[in-house]
């Protein structure tokens, strides 16, 4: 048996130390996940179990790849975020057990038309035009998990243009990695292949066309991107 079109490539993300490369199966992500982001965005980081939405797995862009200004928005913002790379499949995982189904972390970029965003939650419909559009992911070079054994208290920061824009500590986190991972493995079962963007702190703001952004957190490889 063939296919009736040809087999789309593998979206995948590099692997630190190794010219193997991660496959994407899905990307989640988890809104307003550190307390002084969702207070900047008009919420109550303090009433809200996690949510979540998703982006396509091919909306991953490698480090250094130059990302193209999105079309229908006049407002495309950053966000700076730990990724975290499932290796092992769960369901209903407990806190405790959560970590041992990570195959490593990586820095992310949750790219978000924010205009887009904006009008969907007023109309109160689905948040994809927004956020799973093309090159809206970034992502750079996961590493074991072994290799980053305090990347829960690690520093997060962001830079447009040299000029710190995002400056917070992982253990910033309503949510931490562990509790994200077991509170997702309800709703659905996490496969190897997924990767879960766990939140951006404060400080998200937009970038145009010729802007240089870079991501940090202590212990993995940093994250660049330029807008053209």
């Amino acid at each position: 048996m063939g296919f009736v079109i040809d087999t789309p490539e593998v979206a995948s993300v590099a692997v630190h130390g190794s010219e193997d490369r991660f496959p994407v199966r899905r990307i989640f992500c988890v809104g307003r996940n550190y307390a002084a982001h969702a207070r900047e965005m008009g919420h109550d980081p303090d009433r809200e179990v996690p949510f979540y939405f998703t982006k396509p797995s091919d909306a991953v862009v490698d480090n250094g790849v130059d990302v193209p200004y999105p079309s229908i928005t006049e407002n495309f913002h950053y966000e700076a975020e730990l990724v975290a790379a499932i290796g092992k499949t769960c369901t209903n995982v407990s806190v405790e057990n959560a970590l041992d189904h990570v195959y490593g972390y990586a820095v992310g970029n949750d790219l978000t038309r924010r205009d887009l965003q904006g009008d969907s939650k007023k109309k109160g419909r689905p948040w994809d035009t927004g956020k799973a559009f093309d090159h809206s992911a970034p992502c750079a070079e996961i590493h074991l998990t072994a290799d980053v054994p305090d990347v829960e208290s690690a520093r997060i920061w962001l830079t447009v243009n040299d000029e710190i824009k995002q400056d917070s500590n992982v253990n910033m986190l309503i949510w931490s990695v562990a509790e994200v991972i077991a509170n997702l493995s309800t709703l659905f079962t996490l496969e190897p292949g997924d990767l879960i963007y766990t939140g951006t702190p404060e400080g998200v703001g937009p970038v145009v066309k010729g802007d240089v952004i870079k991501i940090g957190i202590d212990g993995l490889t940093e994250l660049e991107t330029k807008i053209v």
